[in-house]
This record gives structure tokens, sequence and C-alpha cells, in this order.
């Protein structure tokens, strides 16, 4: 099993050496972040990056001052964390206060709803004393609000479903990385316990109790960030949470309102019913009228037959029998004035009444918006509250890596091919599922025997280039902000360093590392200008074949003599940064610009075929980009570097059947990654001299691996069983790079002028 980097010999130094002053940016008090008490102290935003930013000069103290000092820093970053983890947990009160508003205004969603179908109910009797003739629409009314119930409930079963299986995807997320995380934490204390036995050989008992003590502390530190991780993970899910009831909160409202609608077009349709109702009255009293009327008519003709005598008894009978049946007529139409009358007045009423429920409805439904508003209101204070929190978790989680001083390695497994032949042979790389080491672990199987490494991130055959660069952009970013940057690709010949860091010509979905990190650099650049801003940026790319330097963007051609006979020579300045003489540099401005360069320098870039690969990297190909930034409002300047390089690969005589020209750069190559590894050799064992000179890749690659940059080796595996050893060879060498130690990553920045020519870092 690797072991992880720190089993040299000298005790690694943990934090950075601060003196004893107090920073301005962290104030006494006796409050904190969240309003919580930490020791004394109350740390603001700029306090904590001031905290960050921290280096102090401990050339002239004593090892008594400079363990005081670095205690005394350690106790204030310990305290920062602290009073951050209490500030989350007044989020999580404040969002099971919310959580309990949401419940409580369900509830009354939920009486609503009740209150409505009551009314509902009431208005249908209404409708059916009223239309006795619309029975049969009613009943395809309810079906179809059966209909709609169904599709109702099986809507909502499928939104639980949804949020259940996002639930589980949350969990297992969050078990993934709690795994990750417990394997990083054995790792540390295996490296810690290998760490103690080696000092007990080499050093005194007064100095093994300090780095022990130090060495717990910092476990401490990693504990408590571990457990501010815990705590992130169980806000974000009370967040999922509390946006999932927010939704269904705002589907009830718009039920109600879509109830409240239908209620007022039930109204509109009484309205009319009782205008209509008003017309037949207002018609039978105009009826009644009339026929008082001609009763009145009629009695007076009867009173004038009565005078006349001359009239006949049976005219007399006539007219008696109509004046009985116009009374009756009368009477029967009064007794039916009087029963609309009351049916009018009950149809008010129950318009009434549908007019105060509609009232109420339309109230309860505007509370429940400005509740809704005010739910939403805190849900993205709380989201701020969050990302913020994030931010320093990452600030704080880049400054205890920076310190660690190790280079990092990510591992990538490239896909099997039709060309390997293996769909007979047993597969001879695993990875382990373990929760100790997913992720990041990868099994070797030669002859029965069970090869394990650990790096810092493994890829597997399926993932894709955007993968690999998601776990890259932070240290490409780390370039715009003044560090130096190095990522290199190393393997063997065929295993995919140059897909990894160049990707397919013309796909959009397969670049690699290089455009991709060309792409982040100047849509942050353009991101950055809003904050004041200005960036110049310079490219140069070169290769090292048969340990001769190739300026693959000068404008002679590969076969003139001005390119043969020109020499290349590289050195080093005071301030750890690389001059290669006579560089072709150029200017560039977007990043089709450097698209093209890039692919001018492939054009020239030497490669050829061997038996194990068409086409074979026949040297080491270096893309530089030096960055140089200005903040007008600031007046603060930034210098920083990207190195991404592409290793050529490591490969056998007797595989690749190199002659002639391809042998002599088959030697080249090979003795070139020799004197790679004598380095890496050299600085695991800190020996005082490094041998860089041995090879022009070696002194080319000195900041980045000894230097104070930021570095990252992307070690590429081939899957076929034919090329598991030269596989095993490359995931030693890996497993040793890890192990090294150098410096801690500086920022260059400055407030002078500086001299802008274009060096490698």
């Amino acid at each position: 099993m690797v072991r992880p980097a720190n089993g040299g010999g000298k005790p690694r130094q943990v934090l950075s050496e601060v003196n004893g002053d107090q920073e301005p940016g962290i104030r006494v008090g006796s409050g904190s972040v969240a309003g919580s008490d930490c020791g004394g102290f109350e740390f603001s935003k700029e306090g904590v990056e001031a905290l960050l930013n921290e280096r102090k000069i401990t050339k002239n103290m004593s090892l008594k001052e400079k363990c005081d000092v670095r205690q005394d820093y350690i106790k204030r970053l310990r305290m920062c964390i602290k009073c951050f983890q209490e500030h989350e947990v007044e989020l999580l009160l404040k969002q099971e206060q919310d959580v309990k508003k949401l419940e409580s205004a369900e509830k009354r969603c939920g009486d609503l709803e009740m209150l409505m179908s009551q009314k509902e109910e009431e208005l249908n009797s209404i409708i059916m004393e009223l239309r006795k003739n619309c029975t049969a629409l009613q009943e395809k009314f309810a079906k179809e609000e059966s209909e709609k119930s169904s599709a109702l409930e099986s809507l909502t079963k499928e939104k639980d479903a949804r949020l259940s299986a996002e639930r589980s995807h949350v969990s297992v997320m969050e078990e993934l990385e709690r795994a990750q995380r417990e394997c990083s934490s054995a790792n540390e204390k295996i490296s810690s316990l290998n760490d103690m036995y080696k000092r007990l050989q080499e050093y005194n008992t007064g100095l093994q109790q300090y780095n022990s003590k130090l060495q717990s502390e910092l476990n401490q530190t990693h504990e408590a960030l571990k457990h501010a991780e815990k705590q992130k993970a169980v806000v974000v899910e009370n967040l999922s949470n509390l946006r999932g009831h927010c939704k269904s909160l705002q589907d009830q409202l718009n039920a109600a309102k879509t109830s409240s609608n239908e209620t007022m077009k039930l109204k509109e349709a009484l309205a009319s019913e009782v205008g209509r109702l008003r017309l037949d009255l207002q018609q039978v009293r105009d009826d009644r009228d009339r026929v008082s009327t001609q009763v009145q008519d009629l009695s007076t003709e009867v009173s004038k037959y009565k005078e006349w005598t001359g009239k006949s008894t049976a005219e007399l009978g006539n007219l008696t029998t109509k004046s009985n049946e116009l009374e009756a007529t009368c009477f029967s139409q009064s007794n039916l004035i009087k029963k609309l009358l009351e049916k009018l007045a009950a149809a008010e009423n129950k318009l009434e009444m549908s007019d105060l429920s509609a009232f109420e409805i339309r109230t309860g439904y505007e509370e429940q918006q400005r509740v809704n508003s005010d739910l939403q209101l805190r849900l993205a204070d709380a989201e701020l509250k969050l990302v913020e929190g994030e931010s320093l978790r990452k600030k704080l989680h880049n400054t205890i890596l920076e310190l660690k001083g190790n280079i990092r390695v990510f591992c990538r497994v490239r896909p099997l091919l039709f060309d390997d032949g293996a769909d007979n042979e047993p597969k001879t790389v695993s990875f382990p599922t373990t929760t100790d080491n997913m992720g990041r672990g990868i099994e070797l199987l030669q002859n029965g025997q069970k090869h394990s490494f650990i790096f810092d991130k493994v890829f597997v055959p399926e993932s894709s280039q955007e993968d690999v660069f998601v776990e890259v952009s932070q240290l490409v970013q780390s370039a715009l902000d003044g560090y130096k940057v190095c990522i290199f690709a190393y393997g063997q010949t065929g295993s995919g360093k140059t897909h990894t860091m160049m990707g397919t010509p013309g796909s959009f979905d397969d670049k690699g590392l290089i455009p991709r990190s060309l792409e982040q650099i100047f849509e942050s650049r353009q991101t950055l200008q809003n904050q004041g801003w200005k960036y110049d940026m310079q490219v140069s790319m070169l290769e090292i074949y048969n340990e001769t330097i190739r300026d693959l963007l000068t404008t002679n051609r590969p076969g003139s003599t001005e390119l043969g006979t020109k020499q290349y020579a590289i050195k080093h300045d005071a301030n750890g940064n690389t001059h290669v003489s006579d560089l072709t540099v150029v200017d560039v401005r977007s990043s089709r610009e450097v698209s093209f360069l890039l692919s001018r320098a492939a054009q020239s870039r030497s490669v050829g075929k061997t038996q194990m690969n068409e086409q074979s990297s026949r040297s080491h190909f270096v893309f530089t980009m030096r960055i140089t930034g200005v903040n007008e409002g600031t007046e603060q300047q930034v210098q920083g570097v990207l190195n991404l390089i592409d290793l050529a690969g490591s490969e056998r005589l007797s595989k690749s059947g190199s002659t002639g020209d391809r042998l002599k750069e088959t030697q080249a190559i090979n003795k070139s990654l020799s004197s790679l590894s004598d380095v890496i050799f050299a600085l695991a064992k800190k020996e005082e001299h490094v041998p860089y000179r041995n090879s022009k890749l070696t002194y080319l690659l000195q900041p980045c691996l000894g230097g104070d940059s930021k570095t990252l080796m992307v070690v590429n595996v081939s899957p076929a069983p034919s090329s598991l050893n030269e596989s095993l060879c490359s995931l030693r060498f890996a497993a040793r790079v890890n192990a090294c130690e150098i410096g801690t990553p500086r920022r260059q920045t400055s407030v002078k002028p500086f001299d802008a020519r274009f060096s490698y870092g």
C-alpha cells in the first residue's frame, strides 16, 4: 500500500510561521460571527481573509519562538472554525422554525380546501334547486372532477417518487463523501504513525514531543473540518426539503386560486339566474295588474248590467261565471308571485353567503402569498449564508493543502481498445469499492499478487474529459490569482497522455485539459474585468527532442538551417523564474488565438509510428502561459504562470521495435525520464544535492519540482494485460512523486511596476 507523503526524514512544517502580533482583521470582543462566544475573538470576513493570508518571517527566531508562533496561529485557526460551526448551528435552528411555519401554513391550506369543498356542495345544491334540467351536465362535470382528482393523485405520487429518488441520490452522494473523508483520515493516521516511528530514530525526545503535539493539533483541525462538512450536508438536505415544501404550498395556493375562480363563475351564473327570475316576477306582476284591470272592468259592466233591466238572465250567469274564473286566476297568480318572491329571497341570501365565502377565500389566499414570500426571502438568505460559509470552508481547506507542500497526483485509466486484444484474458486492473478507497484507489493483479495504490484522485475508464477537468479547474484558476501552476501527464506509450492533455481535434465534448484550461482562464478574465482587473497574457510552446530544445512557434520551417543551428539556453533567476533564451513569445487576447497556435505547434511537433502506438509522441511538449494582472483600483499586481506539459511515453525497445532514428528517440526519452526518476528519489530522501542538471527536462521543471509552485501529475495507465509491467512501474513512480515534499506555494503579488519579460516559473 502506498503511504502519504509525510514519511521523510525532517518534520513537515504543517502551519505557516507567524509572529506574536495580533492581526488587524481579528478583533477582541465578547461576540462572534453568529453572536456566540468564541474565546473572546470576533471574526469578520476581512479578519478571516487576513488570517488565511498571514505569512510571517521566522528566519531569526529560535526553535521555541517558532513553536509558540505556530501554536498561536493554529489556536486562532481552530477558534475561527469553531465560530463558524456555531454560526451554522444557529442557521439550522432558524431553518427548523421556518419548517414549522411551513407546516402550519399547509394546515391552514387544508382547512381552506375543506371549507371550499363544503361551499362547493352548497352551491351544487342551489344549482339543483334552481336548474333541475341541468342534471346531465352536472353528472358529466362530476365525472371530469373525479378524473381530475385521479390525475392529481397520480401526479402527486410521481412527485413523491421523484423526491424520494432525489433524496436517495443525495444520501448516496453523502455516504460517498463521508467514505472519502474517512479514507483520508485513515491515511493521515497511518502517515502520522510512520512519521512518529522515523522521528524516533533521527531526532531527540524533545523534538519528538513537539512534532507529535503539532500532528495531533493538525488531526483535530481535520476533524473539525469533517464536522463542518457533515453539518453542511445536513443544511443542504434541509434546504432541499424546504424547497419541496414551498413548491407543494405553491401548488395548493394555485389550486385554491382555481377554486376561487370557479366560485366567481358560479356567482355570476346565480346573478344571471336571479335577474331572469326578477324579469319573470315583473311579468307576473304585469299580468296580475292586467287581470285586476279586467276584473274591475267586468265589475263595472256587471253593475251596468244590473242596472240594465232589459238584459237576460242567461247573459248575467255567463258574466258571473267569467268573473269567478277571473278571480280564481288572480288568486293563483298571487300565490305564484308569493312563491317566486320566497325563492328570490332564498337565492339572494345564498348569493350573499357565496360572496362572503369568496371574500374569505381571497383573504386567505393573499395571506398565504405573504407567508410564501416571507419564506422565500428567508430561504434565499439561508442559501446566501450557506454559499458564504462554503467559500470560507474552501479557503480554510486550501490553506491546509498549501501548507502540506506535496505534489498532487491523479491517476487515469484509459478504456480498453480493440487493438489491445484482451477479450479472453482476465482483467488486471480493478478499483476498490470500499468506502475508504472509493475514487482514490487502484489495484493491479500480477501473477496472483495484488498491488494496491492510493492517490489524490483515480479516474475510471468511463470518466470523461469534463470529469477530469472539474478536478483540475481550481488549480488552473490559481494561475490568475498569481501562483505558479504546473500540470504534466506521465505514462507509457499509448496510455492516453496526449488525449488527456490535448483531446480529440475538432470534438467539442472531447477537448483535453489544455483547451479547457485556456477557455476557463479567458472566461474568468472577462468576469474579473468588472472588479477592476486587467490581464496581459503571453504564450510560448517548445518541445525537448533528443535533449534539444525546439521552438514550436518559430516562423522558420523545421528543415531550415537557422533552426538547426539555433541554441536555446535555460536560465533560472533569483526569484525562482525560468527563462529560455531566444524563445518565441506571442501576446494573446482570446482562446481562439491560442487554439490557432496550438494547431500550429501540433503540426511542428515530432511524432512517429511504433509497434506500440500508431502516432507516438517522440518529444516532451511544454505549453507555458505567462499571466500579468493589474487592479487599477487597488494598484495590486499579480504574476502567474501556467505550465501544461505532455511528456513523451516511456517504452521498452523489445516491445516498440524501434530502429534508426526511432531508436535514438527512445533512448533520449528513457534517459530524460530516468533523470526525472533520479530527481524524485533525491527529493523523497531529502538529499542535499538534487540532480536537476542531468536532463533538459528536469532542469526546465526545477521550479515545479522543488520550488514554490502548485504541481499536479496525471499518471496515465493502460488496462491491457500486455502493458501490466509498464503500468506497475508508472504507478510506483507516481507513488514516489506523491510522497515528495516541495516548497509551500507562494502567490506573486506586488504594488510596484515589475518587469513583464516572459519566464516559465
